[in-house]
């Protein structure tokens, strides 16, 4: 990479920096995730004020540094104002830029990452304002979208344990499958069940054969037995939740079904599988409970 180069990014994250720069943390198409500093962005007629703010798409002209590379031009291609007209759109943005900056790599082309990103602000933005559960299908979507870009994405479709087909049946009210965070998606639970039972039939096995070896050994000896982890049921999905989850692997999600309160349920499930991978939480979620936890009434 030259001292000077050119990039098409979106800014995921702006902070002050110095008396009046902005760092800025960027997905570019070329170049992947960059840090860069927008100098003079915080005065009050810097060019780079508006053009270094959340959710814009610019075509970059960026000077190589030490340590923080430097903007030195910026043109702006495309903004979503509307996001900001509306809480928990804004908030949603927020929540897929988190992923984003789990998912994205430095120093490699993100193409695709920065077209699924873009794709997924527009559609949020391009929905009704104050129809907060229809945003919150959207972002669980967009987030499954993201977690199968980094290869994370869970199994919805099969069971991770028998690899079958899983069908929501809606005729019977207490059919019920499992969500595994541990196993990586959906479960069949008689197939756990099963599971289980080997196990501790395994575990049994492996102890009586030990203590009948031990006796023979000296009394000190110690006998490690290893098992594998079994699969941890974290949630138990209805026909209705298993379906919806199905729906998140398809490029997208039926409209009729974006009014539907469980789509709360089926985000916070995702959420905690997104941050058990990534291994640290996802911070603007705190916001879109606050948000349901106090329209709780007005939403249902």
């Amino acid at each position: 990479m030259s001292k000077t180069y050119k990039a098409t990014g979106i800014n995921l994250t702006a902070a002050a920096f110095g008396e009046s720069d902005r760092l800025v943390t960027i997905l570019t198409r070329e170049f992947g995730l960059i840090r860069a500093i927008a100098p003079g962005a915080r005065k009050h007629h810097s060019s780079l004020g508006g053009r270094s703010g959340m959710f814009v798409v610019n075509e970059l002209l960026i000077a190589k540094g030490r340590s923080l590379d430097k903007i030195t031009q910026a043109q702006t291609l495309k903004s979503y104002p509307g996001l900001a007209k509306d809480l928990v759109k804004l908030t949603a943005g927020q929540y897929l830029a988190e992923i984003v900056l789990c998912d994205a790599l430095s120093e490699q082309p993100q193409e695709e990452l920065f077209v699924t990103f873009n794709e997924h602000l527009s559609r949020l933005e391009a929905l009704p304002n104050n129809e907060p559960t229809a945003v919150v299908a959207h972002l669980v979507h967009g987030v499954f979208q993201l977690l199968v870009l980094a290869g994370l994405a869970p199994q919805v479709e099969v069971c991770c344990l028998t690899q079958r087909p899983l069908v929501p049946d809606f005729t019977d009210h207490k059919d019920r499958v499992g969500f595994s965070i541990n196993a990586g998606g959906t479960i069949c639970l008689k197939a756990l069940e099963q599971l289980r039972d080997l196990a501790n039939r395994e575990t049994g096995a492996v102890k009586e054969a030990s203590a009948a070896y031990r006796t023979n050994l000296d009394p000190d000896y110690e006998t490690i037995v290893h098992t594998e982890e079994t699969p941890v049921v974290t949630s138990r999905l209805c026909a209705t939740e298993l379906a919806m989850f199905q729906q998140l692997a398809q490029s997208e999600i039926m409209p009729s079904s974006t009014r539907n309160y469980k789509w709360l349920f089926v985000e916070r499930i995702l959420r905690s599988y997104a941050q058990y991978h990534f291994g640290r939480p996802i911070r603007s979620a705190a916001l879109i409970d606050s948000y349901f936890a106090a329209n709780h009434d007005a939403i249902l």
